[in-house]
């Protein structure tokens, strides 16, 4: 059986937000504003997606 896949997409600027915040985005694989991430959907990923999700746009993958 094949793994759940995430597709996240930076929409929103890191500037100004908390280092946490912004290590979060860098531990999800994202740099710049649109660049996207397609990750394993686990328990992990979505608490960081919820963590930043004012800054993201997540669709399934």
């Amino acid at each position: 059986m094949s793994e759940k896949k995430i597709k996240v997409t930076l929409v929103r600027s890191v500037i100004g937000t908390k280092k946490d915040h912004r290590d979060t985005i860098r531990g999800l694989g994202l740099r710049k504003i649109n660049s996207t991430s397609v990750l394993v959907d686990t328990p992990e990923v979505r608490g960081m997606i919820r963590k930043v999700d004012y800054l993201l746009s997540v669709s399934e993958a």
